[in-house]
Order: C-alpha cells, then sequence, then structure tokens
C-alpha cells in the first residue's frame, strides 16, 4: 500500500503510516484495531508473517513524522530479525523524517543495533495498564514492558491505549522511572467490554503525570469516558 496519510482514530501527531509486514500479529489483543467490527479481519493480516516486498519501492520524501508498522507489531518475539533489519533498513533511505516505532514487546528493542535505526526515530510503548491482562492479550506483561522501557535511551514515549482499570501509584512511578517524553492516552474505540477505569481516575492520572513535568496527549476517543 502507498503511504498512507493520518485519519480517523490515529495519533493527531503523526503525518502518515506505511506497513511492510503482513500477517497476524502473535499478541492477538481482543481489542486490535486490525478487526473490523462489521467486515472481520483483512486478508492482509490473516497467516503467517511476510513481508510484502513492493512496500519497500515506497518513496517517503522529506519532513514527514511516519507510523512504520502500526497495523502489526515489527517487534514481536516471533519478527524475524531479518525482517526487522529490512524495515529498518528502508527508513534509513530516507533519513529527512521522523519514523515512529510502537510495540508491546519493547525488550525487542534492545537487541537491535543502535547503527541499525533510522538516524530520527521516536519509539513507544503500549501499557494499557499495570495490571495482569492474560485474558486480553498474549503480549508480554505490562511490568515486563515497563522494565524494558526504562533500559532504553534517546526520544521515547507511552501509549495508554486503551486504558484500562490501574493503580494509580504504581503507574505513576513507572512513568516516572521510564521518563518519557510524552504520553498518549485514549479509551477503547470499539466497545470490546473492557474493564476501564472511572473518568475521575484518568485525570488523576492525568494530573499526577502532568505534575511530573511530562506531556500529555489525550486522544478524542476518552470523551467517551467522560460521558460514564
Amino acid at each position: 500500500m502507498p503511504l498512507t496519510k493520518t485519519k480517523g482514530n490515529n495519533y493527531n501527531w503523526i503525518t502518515n503510516s506505511h506497513n511492510h509486514l503482513a500477517g497476524e500479529c502473535q499478541h492477538m489483543c481482543r481489542y486490535c484495531y486490525v478487526d473490523n467490527p462489521r467486515f472481520g479481519r483483512p486478508e492482509r493480516y490473516k497467516g503467517e508473517l511476510r513481508l510484502v516486498e513492493k512496500e519497500f519501492s515506497v518513496k517517503y520524501g522529506i519532513g514527514k513524522t511516519i507510523f512504520i508498522e502500526n497495523m502489526n507489531d515489527l517487534f514481536a518475539d516471533n519478527v524475524s530479525i531479518e525482517f526487522i533489519d529490512r524495515v529498518l533498513a528502508h527508513c534509513r533511505e530516507w533519513p529527512n523524517n521522523t519514523y515512529v516505532f510502537q510495540t508491546k514487546n519493547p525488550m525487542r528493542y534492545v537487541s537491535v543495533p543502535l547503527e541499525n535505526w533510522p538516524q530520527n526515530k521516536l519509539i513507544g510503548a503500549t501499557i494499557e495498564t499495570n495490571r495482569d491482562i492474560v485474558t486480553i492479550s498474549k503480549a508480554p506483561p505490562a511490568e515486563e514492558r515497563a522494565y524494558a522501557m526504562k533500559l532504553i535511551a534517546g526520544r521515547k514515549f507511552l501509549t495508554i491505549e486503551p486504558i484500562m482499570a490501574f493503580d494509580l501509584s504504581v503507574m505513576v512511578n513507572w512513568i516516572i522511572k521510564i521518563k518519557p517524553e510524552f504520553v498518549n492516552i485514549g479509551a477503547d474505540s470499539k466497545r470490546n467490554k473492557l474493564d476501564e477505569p472511572s473518568w475521575a481516575e484518568v485525570q488523576a492520572l492525568i494530573k499526577a503525570i502532568k505534575d511530573n513535568g511530562i506531556e500529555v496527549r489525550e486522544k478524542s476517543n476518552l470523551e467517551r469516558l467522560k460521558k460514564c
């Protein structure tokens, strides 16, 4: 697919997204936005993991902020290092952009040699809650993700989406230790009947993060929680 312009429920600070990786993510999150409530999962994101060769001919140009593999998790354990290296190499061909990577397996970031990354990168992790979500996702535990993000230097961010019921002191402590540039916070957009916090609890989290000098970027889908 060509370079896609940001729209809908995507981050409003992203200009474009692009996907080289096809097949089904091993994390199999119940709330996965790749699954369309009406039409199901697109064929492209079914079956074994594979690279779509034509995507490596896409020209990125300059001056963009590009979310790489926003429809999959490039750093899941079952993605080969060869796949990761090829995607990063494509990004390096177009150095005058900022490349955004996000995963639920940030320990994998640590194993990527520094020279393999594009020069301008922003790397993040999704941490929906500090609590156990084993019935919701096969991704690594939240505590493991938080620990990995503490090890990473350079520009980094966190995403708390879809936000689930959490323990305020634990979440804030993790965030302080990770030292992200900013934190995205969003709600479940597809009504998956997740265990969600009250709006008052979300407000308390936002305030605590800001009080520690960290920017919070609220997504528009939080509006639903304000009405609950």
